[in-house]
């Protein structure tokens, strides 16, 4: 059992937990993720690591309630326990030098460029973030954002906050004002992932995205997080989950992400009527 140390809400839907799982904490490298279980009749839920502490052994992890799995994730906090927490899988960050680099994370994608930031800082890299969300009290992680970059810049799609736009503007802001990039990494939703690939290739950019396609086992076996890159059938939790932007058909990704978008919504349904079934007491109890 992984024992759920500290759990906080960071924006609605958005839960953050520290989990004490000290074989993953001692290996972990920026851009891997890990798969848990809740509990024996759970589903396997895919979640990149937002950071480690080796010392004190812990991992930390941040997810989006947006299924029947994450929300009933959501339900835990401290004192609780995960019975599996497998890890660290998938292939790390290529860190090194680079020169400039941009981290762009929208959404949950935040806590997932984190790591990445700071490890490109590190290296020497001169790091420029940019954090998006659709309004203001979406925004997550911003003040930890800005000690990992040197410049960070922040968008809202209602200008509630930060720059009114997508993360795209300042990107493409800074492309036509001739600053020098080397690098480009971008973490979130596919479609903003696309829109950072089309703003960079004409350009030659290098550009590198963290793929979040359908996952089930984690090792490469099951086949269910297949992409196409340059072609070639790719799977992200073993060839990934990062690549080069300008390969990846983004087009397939998103339609593969929404193949089981009833069967999801249908089991969130059964779920959340069932808890509202339940009386209050059992509900809010700790098993």
């Amino acid at each position: 059992m992984f024992p759920i140390l500290a759990a906080r809400t960071l924006a609605p839907l958005v839960k953050e937990f520290v989990i004490d799982a000290r074989p993953v904490a001692l290996k972990a490298k920026a851009g891997q993720f890990i798969v848990l279980r809740i509990d024996e009749t759970g589903e396997r839920i895919p979640l990149t690591i937002a950071g480690v502490d080796a010392t004190q052994g812990t991992v930390r992890i941040v997810f989006l309630e947006v299924g029947k799995s994450t929300r009933k994730l959501g339900t835990l906090g401290a004192g609780d326990s995960l019975l599996d927490f497998v890890g660290p899988l998938g292939n790390p960050s290529h860190v090194e030098k680079f020169g400039t680099v941009v981290c762009i994370g929208g959404g949950v994608g935040v806590p997932a460029v984190l790591p990445i930031a700071h490890a490109l800082k590190a290296a020497g890299n001169h790091v420029i973030g940019i954090t998006g969300a659709r309004r203001a009290d979406l925004l997550i992680l911003e003040d930890e954002m800005r000690g990992a970059c040197h410049e960070l810049f922040v968008t809202t799609d209602d200008g509630s906050r930060g720059d009114r736009g997508l993360v795209t503007d300042p990107l493409r802001r800074f492309i036509a004002e001739g600053r020098k990039i080397d690098l480009v990494v971008a973490v979130g939703p596919a479609i903003m992932m696309k829109a950072v690939a089309a703003a960079t290739q004409p350009h030659g950019l290098k550009t590198v995205v963290s793929l979040n396609s359908v996952m089930v086992d984690g090792t490469g076996m099951c086949g269910g997080c297949r992409v196409t890159v340059g072609g070639q059938t790719k799977f992200v939790c073993v060839d990934g989950p990062e690549f080069d932007a300008h390969q990846v058909n983004f087009d397939e990704l998103m339609m593969r992400q929404r193949m089981y978008r009833n069967q999801e919504k249908t089991a969130l349904t059964r779920y959340d009527e069932c808890r509202s079934a339940q009386p209050r007491e059992e509900v809010t109890s700790r098993g």
